[in-house]
């Protein structure tokens, strides 16, 4: 019994010395650190080497970084299209059968009437031929217009000199923007004015012959078919590549039948004001290749001569655009090459073209068709914020808006693109037009995108349009303004 006892109590002996062997270890490292720290053994140095900077605390956020503050204005903007929609029920349910009507916040559609119906658009085809002359031209194109011929010997030129267009629809003499001639005043004018000061700065001083004007940049086609009676010389044309005061000469209030002598004898007139005799009168023709430049001026960028086609609805610069445009696209300055390039340019968008049908670019011509739904599209590829959205008149302000909308809170904010045409007799096909189409900026950024194009018997008459007018205006000025993002940030 002894012998079995010791040989239990072994390993408990082994097992205590174990455990125990650790906890004295410990402890005598315990003692010696905090004899060390009595001793100022492990003290921190007075000094570091590299002092540690200590940053600014930033002050504290008086809004929380997650919080329902910054996320309000989504969570209203989202609410607020339900709104929307219903608000803009009154103009889409009073769209006749022959009409049609778009809205849409951003991109995203909110309200439409007939969206895939084909109806005229009258000048709101001059919507289609800014975007396009932007994507085919170049924001920073420039019209070009020169003054050709012999060299000056003592101050006189012997020989024909040519003035040779470039295509600049806004070629003007400084006159011109006060005459009165037209409905809205022009600007962003080219200087026929400036053009032959330079001649004269170039030492010219008499010019033994003619001058002649050059329009054979572009064809010769004067005015465009499919215009309705009393349109032709009246509301546009004739125009060409060479178009001074929209062929007309101080003096004379009627249009030149010819747009190039009628250039050539305005500048006639201009150059003798200058000082500068012309013995030979003018004329036309086509300058010689390789003939010397006495003299050229460029127009403003073509964002500039946009901005003066929408706000004022300028029939001739549109027409002239859409031949610059076929020039630049296929290699002819002709109206069917520019109106090719202008279809297959907004389908490239991806933008539905059904229904698509070009016959100006003025919108004069009773042979267009769009859908709300091509025109809602382009004005959404471009957007409010490009030369498009910025060129067009503001309500109540300028151009053709100038008397509409001024008692309406969209005053001084909407922006929009006209069309009209009256088309008598009222009682017979095709049908009168009216057309606005255009932006709404929307407070924290953003806008509505909207068309209106009105086809009727005599939609043209305030009675019938202006109903749909005030119904359209009071559907996008309900869509409230939000805060922005950076207002409702943290801080």
């Amino acid at each position: 019994m002894t012998t079995r006892n010791n040989a239990r109590v072994g390993p408990i002996i082994v097992l205590t010395m174990v455990l125990l062997v650790p906890a004295v270890l410990l402890w005598g490292v315990w003692r010696w650190a905090d004899g060390r720290h009595q001793n100022g053994q492990d003290a921190v140095p007075a000094q570091l080497e590299t002092p540690i900077a200590v940053p600014t605390p930033e002050p504290a956020l008086s809004t929380g970084l997650l919080s329902f503050r910054r996320s309000a204005g989504e969570l209203s903007r989202r609410l607020n299209v339900t709104s929307f929609e219903t608000a803009l029920r009154p103009l889409m349910t009073a769209v006749n059968e022959r009409s049609c009507a778009a809205v849409s916040l951003d991109g995203r559609l909110v309200g439409a009437s007939n969206l895939d119906l084909a109806v005229i658009p009258a000048s709101n085809m001059k919507i289609l031929v800014a975007a396009v002359a932007l994507d085919a031209l170049g924001d920073s194109f420039r019209y070009t217009t020169k003054v050709v011929g012999p060299a000056p010997s003592g101050g006189v030129i012997n020989g024909d000199v040519y003035l040779v267009g470039g295509g600049d629809p806004v070629l003007s003499g400084e006159w011109y923007s006060d005459s009165g001639l037209d409905r809205f005043r022009a600007f962003n004018i080219t200087s026929l004015d400036q053009l032959a000061r330079d001649v004269a700065a170039a030492g010219v001083t008499q010019i033994e012959g003619v001058v002649r004007g050059d329009g054979s940049r572009y064809d010769d086609e004067f005015y465009a078919p499919g215009w309705g009676g009393g349109v032709a010389g009246l509301e546009a044309g004739p125009y060409d590549a060479l178009l001074v005061n929209d062929s007309r000469v101080l003096g004379d209030d009627q249009r030149g039948a010819d747009p190039n002598e009628t250039g050539a004898r305005e500048f006639a007139r201009i150059l003798s004001e200058q000082g500068i005799t012309v013995t030979g009168g003018s004329g036309t023709g086509v300058a010689p290749a390789g003939a010397p430049e006495l003299a050229s001026i460029e127009s403003l960028p073509i964002t500039d001569v946009i901005e003066e086609m929408l706000t004022n609805s300028d029939n001739n610069t549109a027409e002239l655009m859409v031949k610059e445009i076929g020039l630049a696209t296929a290699g002819v300055g002709t109206r069917q090459a520019g109106l090719d390039a202008i279809g297959a340019t907004v389908a490239s968008w991806g933008i539905d073209t059904t229904g698509l049908q070009l016959g100006d670019g003025s919108g004069l011509s009773l042979d267009n068709r769009i859908t709300c739904n091509t025109l809602l599209g382009v004005l959404q590829h471009v957007g409010f914020d490009s030369p498009v959205g910025g060129g067009m008149a503001i309500a109540g302000q300028t151009g053709t808006l100038t008397d509409i909308f001024g008692d309406t809170p969209v005053v001084g904010r909407l922006r929009g693109k006209t069309g009209t045409l009256n088309n008598p007799p009222f009682n017979e096909d095709p049908p009168a037009v009216k057309a606005l189409s255009g932006y709404l900026p929307v407070d924290g950024g953003g806008a509505i995108e909207y068309t209106l194009i009105l086809n009727g018997p005599t939609i043209s008459d305030q009675s019938e349009y202006r109903p749909l007018w005030v119904d359209l205006v009071n559907g996008l000025n309900s869509f409230p303004a939000v805060a922005s993002p950076l207002v409702l940030g943290p801080r």
